[in-house]
Formats: C-alpha cells, sequence, structure tokens
C-alpha cells in the first residue's frame, strides 16, 4: 500500500471544517437579513478576507494596532453569526437592526481592508549619512640610518654573539629592545664595553 503523498494534519483538518462551518453560518445569516443570491455568498468570503489581511499584517512585523483591530472585528462578525444561527435567533424574522448591521458590513470589510493591504507595515529606513571624503596620506620618506660609529672600545666577537642572544631573549620576553644598563647589567660588564656592544648590536 503506498503512502499519501501529503500528510494530513489533524489540526489543519479541525480547521477546514471549522472555517466551513463558520462560512455557512454567515451565508444563512446573510441570506435570512435579505442578501439573497450570490450576495449570501460574498459574505462569508469578505469576512475570512478580512480575518486573512488581519493575521498577514500581525506576521508582517510591523505597526500591529490595526492589525489586532481588524481581527478583532471580523471574529466578533463570524462568531456572531455562528452564535445568531445556533437557535438563539429567528431567522424567518430577522430584527431591523441586525439587517442593518449586515447591510453595512461591505462598507467596513472594504474599509479595513483597504487599510491593513496599504498602511504601513514597517518604519521607514532612514538613508545611511555619507562617509566624508578622506583625503590621501602620502606614505612617510624615512630617512635612511647613519652609520653607527666605529666603537672606541674593542669588543670580542664571542662577546657580540652572546649579547646578541641577550637583546633577543630580552625583546622575545618584553616586546621592546634592550637598552644600554640592562644590557650592561646582563653580561656584567663596564659601561664604555656596554655601550660598544650597543651599538654593534643596532
Amino acid at each position: 500500500m503506498r503512502s499519501l503523498p501529503v500528510r494530513l494534519d489533524a489540526v489543519l483538518v479541525q480547521a477546514l471544517i471549522a472555517a466551513a462551518l463558520s462560512f455557512a453560518h454567515l451565508h444563512d445569516l446573510a441570506a435570512a437579513a435579505g442578501q439573497d443570491g450570490w450576495k449570501a455568498w460574498a459574505y462569508p468570503v469578505s469576512v475570512d478576507l478580512l480575518l486573512v489581511a488581519a493575521w498577514r499584517r500581525l506576521r508582517s512585523g510591523g505597526s500591529k494596532a490595526a492589525g489586532w483591530c481588524w481581527f478583532l472585528v471580523a471574529l466578533t462578525a463570524s462568531l456572531g453569526a455562528n452564535i445568531a444561527t445556533a437557535g438563539l435567533l429567528d431567522l424567518n424574522a430577522v430584527p431591523a437592526w441586525l439587517r442593518i448591521l449586515v447591510a453595512g458590513w461591505p462598507a467596513v470589510a472594504f474599509l479595513g481592508g483597504t487599510l491593513l493591504a496599504h498602511g504601513p507595515t514597517a518604519e521607514p529606513e532612514t538613508a545611511p549619512a555619507p562617509a566624508p571624503a578622506s583625503t590621501p596620506v602620502r606614505p612617510a620618506v624615512e630617512a635612511a640610518p647613519e652609520p653607527a660609529p666605529p666603537p672606541a672600545t674593542p669588543v670580542p666577537p664571542s662577546l657580540v654573539t652572546h649579547a646578541r642572544k641577550v637583546a633577543d631573549d630580552h625583546r622575545a620576553r618584553t616586546g621592546t629592545p634592550i637598552d644600554t644598563p640592562t644590557l650592561r647589567a646582563r653580561l656584567g660588564v663596564p659601561l664604555p664595553l656596554a655601550e660598544a656592544i650597543a651599538a654593534l648590536l643596532t
């Protein structure tokens, strides 16, 4: 046995049944109020369309006041027809005030549908302010570093190699180049020798 291509939803079936019953009640009430022929069928259509338009406004994320207002109006019309045709009203002797309400409903439905369809649904978007024009910045011309003067104090190559390792370790730990007093303290050499080594490291 093949499965159905569309799974039936119990809630959807219930909604369709309720809509059909409400549709029939609105038709019967309109017919009893003197709206015969196709006009009696147009009344439930106008109520259902107003409900759908109000529901779409509520789901749109815009102003919900108008959506709730017209949703309650259409819901009242639908519930009123359901209650009136449940035996509480003699459909063979509809009162004059109800005939007036039924006759005036098309204008109400037209007004509500028009306001819901053409009313504002979201806040107007403001255009972003233009970004100020940026002035091109010319790259600074770096001056060529002046060559370091030769050290006055002779420095053994092995000491320079050791000092370079100390300086690299200091830069790795602190992120800044080592200064002469720190280099002197780390190497344990006199100040003139430390200055000569620092000159060789730059």
